[in-house]
């Protein structure tokens, strides 16, 4: 058991005040936090005198965020780790999917090495969980799962996860379903689907299927949906007759979900309503050359909304880093959330629906009992950190330090 202790001088978000420029800022300020047992035990102001002979660690007034959650990811098919190569561009899905069956059985011997490479960068960010969807299918059978199993049991005492069984190259397409049901009893904790209608051509079969192995799992859903338009849409609509004739309110997840942008908002705001209800989330990776779906609109509604990196230096694409608040960036710039109280309520979509401050400005987080896990930063309040990309100095995991130092860079 980690012994107790005391991080001082710690930066927090306090609330909200107008400026003499009539706009609102946020109030923050210093307090020390003691941690025991992996979460925050107390918490007191700085202007308090600390009388305590327990060990005591100086934050040096960096700024404390709830640690991020990434969403959406591949850990297997990284390149991270490996030589710098590009990516062949491809024509359309089917194309790409069948170079990757080619590829991926070459890079089988490397997955856990690459994974962890992938995770390092996670954490570096300030990502503490993650979901990575995992390749099943005919070409690499469970090769892949065994490799990303292994990377992420190593770094257990870093950060927690979920595993989606993915049929990539179609769970009908490919007769995956038996392999599926081996990943689901050897690792895996969801189940995952792709475009029941664009990859398998049999909707009904393809969505059936994929219901009747996570029932028999017990397992929650994780569906990656990228066939836009109506049919996306009819898909969605499916998605959530069998969610309700399965009982699994609250254990169904879209991935990407285009469809959800590309019919009207009268529409999507109906599907919205339903989806609040069932309890059905959607993850989005933010895409910057198609339309998405409809952010505000679903959380005003009270769906779940998360953001996921994706894959990043694979054979998909070539870019990015994994730092989810650089993905959260994206989204606020893509809305023109440029406002005090909308920076800071974004945090929701990083953070698995932690905020530092409530709409009406009081402390959201931390409180005594939280899980410390968290994120550093060079900033002066969250909303600065989220529209700056702010250094992250280091990232607690459970009370440990995983990443960096409680040192300032300014």
């Amino acid at each position: 058991m980690m012994q107790a202790f005391w991080l001082t001088n710690v930066c927090l978000d306090k609330g909200f005040e107008t400026g003499d420029d009539g706009v609102f800022h946020t109030i923050s300020e210093i307090c020390h936090l003691k941690i025991e047992d992996g979460k925050i035990a107390e918490i007191v102001s700085a202007n308090e005198p600390l009388d305590t002979t327990l060990p005591q660690e100086d934050a040096k007034g960096l700024l404390a965020l709830p640690s991020f959650v990434e969403k959406h990811n591949h850990l297997d098919k990284t390149y991270a780790g490996a030589t710098w190569k590009s990516c062949l561009p491809p024509k359309k899905l089917i194309d790409r999917l069948e170079f990757e069956a080619t590829e991926m059985p070459l890079m089988t011997g490397t997955t856990k090495e690459r994974a962890q490479a992938m995770l390092q960068w996670h954490i570096k960010g300030g990502a503490t969980h993650v979901r990575t969807h995992v390749n099943i299918d005919p070409y690499i059978g469970l090769k892949n799962l065994e490799g990303v199993r292994a990377a992420l049991e190593e770094y257990s005492d870093r950060l927690t996860y979920e595993i989606v069984a993915f049929p990539q190259q179609g769970l009908l397409r490919t007769q995956a379903s038996s392999l599926m049901r081996q990943a689901m009893k050897e690792g895996a904790t969801l189940v995952g689907g792709l475009d029941p209608a664009g990859i398998d051509n049999e909707l009904e079969g393809s969505v059936r299927e994929m219901m009747d192995i996570a029932v028999e799992a017990d397992a929650d859903v994780d569906i990656h949906l990228h066939d836009p338009g109506t049919l996306g849409f009819y898909t969605i609509k499916r998605l959530l007759d069998l969610t309700e004739e399965a009982g699994w309110q609250n254990r169904m997840a879209i991935s990407h979900a285009f469809a959800l942008g590309d019919v009207s908002l009268e529409e999507s705001s109906d599907m919205a309503d339903r989806l609040s209800k069932l309890g059905t989330m959607i993850l989005t990776t933010v895409p910057i050359n198609r339309a998405m779906p409809p952010v505000p609109m679903l959380h005003a509604k009270g769906v779940h909304v998360a953001l996921g990196y994706d894959g990043f230096y694979d054979s998909w694409s070539p870019y990015g880093t994994g730092d989810m608040l650089d993905k959260l960036n994206r989204l606020v710039e893509r809305y023109r959330w440029v406002d005090e109280k909308s920076l800071v309520q974004s945090l929701y979509f990083i953070t698995g629906g932690k905020t530092t401050l409530d709409k009406d400005g009081n402390r959201a987080w931390p409180k005594v009992g939280d899980e410390a896990s968290i994120v550093f930063a060079e900033s002066s309040c969250s909303a600065e950190a989220i529209a700056r990309k702010a250094r992250r100095a280091a990232v607690m995991f459970k009370g440990k330090i995983v990443h960096g130092a409680l040192e300032r860079m300014e």
